[in-house]
């Protein structure tokens, strides 16, 4: 709270943590700390982390911005593979825009994760072309070099490729 959110935000946002938050959600404030608790880290990170700087970046109280309810719908899309972190940062700038619920941005503005082989397979190839020398040290060993081929996939498809399968396709193609 000391150099964050106000005492009187923090209090907002743990009340309605603990009156409306998605179910195992809890918090509290201990001294100079609000302390939000959940099974899952992923979700506490969006209350303490990018909504606050959000809320203050607006000057507004966190709460004023997105539901609980919505808090979680978004976080059980990035459990379900559908968002990454960084496209799950997008749909939460939409959510708060006003452009619906986290799913109705996802689809709206079309930032589900591509996990479809075809497509990667074909980003691949193209980045492969590019980079030929690649393809010869992951055979040689150097796995690290796969990053390349990852970077240029993920900058190809706009952040929106499934990074793990891609390094596995990558992997799987060297051993071929």
């Amino acid at each position: 709270l000391k150099d964050g959110i106000s005492s009187e935000n923090a209090k907002k946002i743990n009340k309605i943590i603990r009156d409306e938050g998605p179910k195992g959600v809890k918090s509290q404030i201990q001294g100079d700390e609000l302390r939000v608790q959940s099974k899952s880290r992923e979700a506490r990170k969006w209350w303490t982390g990018e909504i606050s700087r959000l809320a203050n970046a607006q000057e507004k109280d966190a709460t004023e911005l997105i539901s609980p309810e919505n808090v979680a719908a978004l976080q059980q899309l990035v459990d379900a593979g559908t968002l990454t972190d960084k496209l799950a940062r997008q749909v939460l700038e939409g959510v708060i825009a006003g452009e619906g619920n986290p799913q109705e941005v996802v689809d709206a503005r079309g930032l589900a994760v591509v996990s479809d082989d075809g497509a990667l397979i074909a980003a691949i190839d193209e980045a492969l072309a590019a980079q030929p020398d690649v393809m010869a040290k992951i055979k040689d060993g150097k796995v690290q070099a796969a990053g390349a081929v990852i970077g240029a996939v993920m900058k190809a498809m706009k952040g929106q490729a499934d990074a793990a399968r891609v390094r596995e396709l990558i992997l799987e193609r060297a051993a071929q």
